[in-house]
């Protein structure tokens, strides 16, 4: 047996509130918004309602599967995707056509000769921010991981007003 097939993949970790804080007001009040990777417990949901919008949510773990589900009426995408199918997710995003934010790894986004080639020839934007994230292993403890080793980046496409957005974050 070789050893990826019996590595687990470590892909579920949880986005603190004021990690989804600066991505807030660059979504309208009243949309509808999708949060593909999301269950009732992320700070996505819970904070993107609260501003008044609608949220469909889905979850591999519920039977919907990003990368064969797409729910009827939608006007945005946002969330925090599973890091190791970052290039997957947004091949689909972009042949989505919807306004897209996803909350990723900045380490290794643009290196693979295919990634480079899809960013190149889509329109897109990015979102720094001033401090990295801490994520969740837990949804209910909600214990920060120490230390990140890498910063996070919003991705977008059709979401902010410039190319690079540099946004501060409390922590």
């Amino acid at each position: 047996m070789k050893l990826d097939e019996i590595t687990v993949k470590k892909d579920e970790y949880y986005t603190p509130p004021y990690a989804v804080e600066p991505i807030l007001k660059y979504i309208q009040n009243n949309a509808t918004v999708w949060c593909p990777f999301d269950t009732e417990h992320s700070h996505f949901v819970k904070m993107l309602r609260a501003q008044g919008n609608t949220v469909v949510l889905s979850h591999i773990e519920d039977g919907h599967d990003f990368f064969f589900y797409e729910p009827e009426a939608y006007d945005v995408i946002v969330s925090n995707p599973p890091y190791s199918e970052k290039g997957r997710v947004f091949e689909r995003l972009f042949s989505l056509r919807k306004p897209f934010a996803m909350l990723v790894g900045v380490v290794g986004i643009f290196e693979s000769q295919k990634r480079f080639q899809m960013f190149r020839d889509n329109p897109f934007e990015i979102m720094y921010l001033n401090k990295r994230v801490a994520f969740y292993e837990d949804h209910i403890d909600q214990k920060p991981t120490l230390n990140p080793p890498f910063s996070s980046v919003y991705i977008c496409s059709g979401m902010l007003p410039d190319r690079i957005v540099f946004e501060t974050v409390d922590k």
